[in-house]
């Protein structure tokens, strides 16, 4: 059955275009071709990755961020209580006034006492700095290792300079051996992202983290296993292009560097405007949707790959504007919003400030008007922003 399943699946007028085969692309006189079962080896070098990953938080990460001057602030843990924690668990970590009333009433304790409690426990599952910069850091390397070897692997190739070129003889394009490399290293270490999720601090934000991990895994296997390895290419430097520079930015965020990190963020924000919004629509769309099909009609293959980066560019344009936000209050403030900066601990004082902003009821629901600053749309989004999250990435 799985034998006929996967015979079915793999079909040639599926993934390659009109008049073409597999078996052309079988391994000949010296050519070597790109087969899905070779993307088997990045499971083990996931798990390597891993390894590699915390030993570098440990003996590289945390060393350095001591050097910057990184510090976690001091935190009170909360007295255990039930109640309490069953309805921060279950309801929510944000309970509004007349709920704090009666979870006060039923624990035998003042309003006020009753905030505390809440805020020193948001507080207490607010990742800390180090953590978070050793992290930003792990990635920050990556991305900037895999973009400068990228560089390398494809400085000589025509089609990094002429995009059309992607469709030279396709698909009859031999593998060449450094291109396989990078594109294995790229397949492993979102694999490895998937597999450290469960031990990283758990957000919000997280089964979009699982599905965006998922996709681009699918996307980088995909375009391996239909050898579209020259434009898969050019998508996965062009996100590194900017990576590297969002990790940067926080890195010298946490180190609370404000003049490093804002102008990081300023070269951040015109290098992705120009990578995400003209170049990937003018050169990789036009390429993918216009002049791969040049000298051939239209197949299954073509619309799925088409269908996903479309999707992609839909998510360049919703980054946009949220980067356009941030651009915004900083030219206006002189500072970047407190979203992308993210993860400030709520204070005694911020506890009296939003006592002042109770939520209203409206319909017999609670309205919060103002949410943690890991909490909200635009917070999760600056999170993806932070983990690559821009395609397949």
């Amino acid at each position: 059955m799985w034998s006929s399943l996967n015979e079915w699946l793999w079909q040639d007028r599926f993934w390659l275009p009109p008049n073409n085969s597999w078996t052309e692309l079988e391994d000949r006189e010296g050519l070597v071709f790109a087969h899905p079962q070779d993307m088997l080896v990045a499971l083990p070098l996931a798990l390597a990755l891993v390894a590699i990953r915390f030993t570098f938080e440990r003996f590289v990460g945390l060393p350095l961020s001591r050097w910057l001057g990184v510090q976690d602030q001091a935190r009170k843990l909360v007295k255990p209580n039930a109640t309490l924690e069953k309805h921060f668990l279950m309801e929510g970590w944000r309970p509004n006034k007349p709920q704090i009333a009666v979870l006060a009433t039923q624990c035998g304790l003042t309003l006020r006492q009753t905030q505390c409690w809440f805020r020193r426990r948001r507080n207490q599952d607010r990742p800390c700095l180090t953590k978070k910069f050793c992290e930003a850091s792990w990635r920050f390397v990556f991305y900037l290792c895999s973009f400068f070897g990228g560089l390398l692997v494809l400085y000589h190739e025509s089609w990094l300079w002429r995009p059309a070129m992607c469709w030279d003889n396709y698909p009859n394009q031999p593998l060449k051996p450094a291109l396989y490399y990078w594109y294995l290293l790229e397949l492993s270490f979102y694999i490895s992202l998937l597999i450290t999720l469960p031990f990283d601090i758990r957000r919000k934000d997280f089964k979009e983290q699982v599905a965006h991990h998922l996709v681009t895994i699918t996307l980088i296997a995909f375009s391996y296993s239909a050898n579209l390895l020259r434009i898969g290419s050019l998508v996965l430097l062009l996100h590194d292009s900017t990576d590297y520079l969002l990790e940067a930015c926080k890195m010298f965020n946490y180190a609370h560097q404000r003049r490093v990190c804002n102008s990081l963020f300023i070269i951040f924000s015109l290098v992705f405007f120009y990578t995400r919004l003209v170049l990937f629509p003018t050169q990789i769309l036009y390429t993918t949707y216009y002049e791969s099909i040049a000298n051939s009609s239209p197949f299954f293959g073509y619309y799925f790959f088409n269908s996903l980066l479309v999707m992609l560019q839909l998510l360049h344009v919703f980054w946009a504007c949220l980067v356009l936000r941030m651009i915004h209050s900083f030219t206006k403030k002189g500072q970047m919003e407190k979203d992308i900066r993210s993860d400030v601990e709520e204070s005694a004082s911020s506890e009296e400030e939003e006592a002042q902003k109770q939520p209203q009821l409206k319909n017999g629901a609670a309205q919060v008007p103002q949410e943690s600053p890991t909490d909200g749309p635009r917070s999760r989004a600056a999170g993806w922003l932070a983990n690559g999250h821009m395609l397949a990435t």
